[in-house]
């Protein structure tokens, strides 16, 4: 039987709140320990709120009808336990690496290489995707700044904000997800009320949970129309990991950690089942608004909010730059640890005075502004590849800190067993059940035209950066070796 590897490293004891070399509010890496409690609670909160649950759901409900639910019922039930497993090992070492720290200790090192910079692809490719988007929005607002602009704008904006201070970076997303949160917790309280005909003055007459059924049963697409929503859905998921990197910045990262992963099962039943339930009891499913203005416009339309249009683009400009500041840092942190860990730049470990990992940021967004200038330029060659080379990629990602824990489980038991504050239920079942759902989700890709084309050239690009960091530390080991060889001669 293999050994399991070792969390500890030679000469690698963090050092202590109040050291002399820890500042006291650093985190023993160089980063500072600026983000608060609320900071945290609403990054765990805001960070399932996606633009895409705001713009892709009419598509979702287009292709399963109101079984569109049971769609968003067993993505959500798979990132629950995706999120329960990454609580598990980031409760019991924060680290702004998160899952790619994980596997590189318990996996080996090409894991953590592999999955660490196929995660920051996946993000700067989304800070181009979501600068357009809200360059889009702007520039129907003041046409007299092109989209490009309106993109570079946004895209310097916000880089700045990060540049400043983690707390900044922090302050944003606080506000930014409030707003998502207020407006989507607003939008299903008002719309429930509507839904069973007794909030005042609404221009809908109520019906109740008869839409769920009187357009063609619940299920008018069939049982395989549930698959195709969870692939429509699936990805608008992603980035409820994000609080497990932010963990790494803040105060008490363990206590941020597991409330972030206790909550996560009624953050994903309340903005994602609950608001979608809203939508497809206003109106029937087939509703030709809600393919035509998107879903929530119509639900918002068929209550009578005047400007419900407007003001659904506010809420969707709020999503885009909360997605892009997210994506930012996140991108940033990955990039500052890998080079902690020489997968990367060493510049990219650095910090400056206030603890802010400079280059990491500056290299994550020079390739995202390089990905805008593409999406322009040859939107359908070269950022198509992009796109679909970064699409399955929060399924390798979850699939990874999967097996991950697998290992990890038995590694922290063995060594720092009071550190296992958060554990993941049934284990080991509830985790292989995870990664057969997984699995699934991306066999099942193969079966479709868009999905295919996404899980293939993930695999590329995945296949590429495994096989780059097998090579890299096959010929890293053998430096190592003529070295070593060389002193012992001399």
């Amino acid at each position: 039987m293999t050994s399991q590897p070792s969390l500890a490293k030679p000469d690698s004891t963090p050092p202590q709140p109040g050291d002399p070399q820890s500042g006291g509010s650093d985190t023993g890496d160089g980063l500072k320990a600026g983000l608060k409690n609320r900071h945290l609670s609403m990054i765990a909160i805001g960070g399932v709120i996606g633009a895409g649950l705001f713009v892709g759901s009419s598509s979702g409900i287009a292709a399963a009808g109101p079984a569109i639910l049971i769609s968003y019922a067993l993505v959500g039930a798979m990132v629950v336990l995706v999120m329960r497993m990454l609580g598990e090992m980031a409760a019991a070492r924060p680290t702004s690496g998160s899952f790619s720290t994980y596997a590189d200790q318990a996996l080996g090192r090409w894991a953590g290489f592999s999955i660490g910079w196929l995660y920051w692809f996946f993000w700067v490719v989304v800070l181009a995707v979501e600068a357009t988007a809200g360059a889009v929005i702007l520039n129907g607002w003041i046409p007299a700044v092109p989209q490009w602009g309106w993109a570079l704008i946004v895209m310097v904006v916000l880089t700045a904000t990060n540049l400043v201070s983690v707390g900044s970076y922090g302050e944003f997303e606080f506000w930014f997800a409030g707003i998502k949160v207020v407006a989507i917790g607003a939008f299903v309280a008002i719309g429930l009320l509507a839904v069973f005909g007794v909030l005042p003055g609404s221009d809908n007459p109520g019906a109740g949970f008869a839409h769920l059924t009187d357009a063609g049963g619940f299920m008018p697409k069939g049982a395989g129309a549930i698959l195709t929503g969870v692939l429509m859905v699936v990805f608008s998921f992603m980035g409820s990991e994000i609080v497990t990197l932010a963990a790494g910045e803040s105060e008490d990262p363990q206590r941020a950690v597991t409330k972030a992963t206790n909550s996560v099962i009624w953050r994903i039943g309340v903005f994602y089942l609950g608001s979608i339930f809203v939508v497809i009891t206003l109106l029937p499913w087939n509703h030709k608004s809600i393919t035509e203005d998107g879903s929530y416009v119509a639900a918002l339309n068929s209550i009578g909010i005047p400007h419900a249009g407007q003001v659904m683009n506010v809420i969707v400009l709020t999503a885009v730059l909360s997605c892009l500041n997210s994506g930012l840092y996140t991108a940033s942190r990955m990039a500052f640890s890998l080079g902690q860990r020489g997968d990367a730049p060493k510049a990219f470990a650095r910090t400056n005075a206030r603890g802010v990992p400079q280059a990491a940021i500056l290299g994550s967004v020079v390739f995202g502004f390089v990905a805008v200038w593409f999406n322009y330029q040859w939107k359908d060659t070269v950022f198509d590849f992009l796109l679909n080379s970064s699409g399955a990629v929060a399924l390798f990602v979850w699939l990874i800190i999967s097996f991950t824990q697998l290992r990890m489980r038995g590694i922290i038991l063995r060594e720092e067993p009071e550190k296992l504050v958060v554990k993941m239920w049934l284990f080991p079942y509830l985790t292989w059940v995870t990664i057969a759902m997984i699995s699934f989700v991306l066999v099942y890709m193969l079966t479709d035209e868009a999905g295919r084309k996404q899980v293939l050239l993930s695999l590329l690009a995945a296949a590429f950066v495994v096989v780059f960091s097998l090579v890299r530390e096959k010929f890293g080991r053998r430096a190592d070796d003529d070295t070593a060889e060389e002193r012992a001669g001399a």
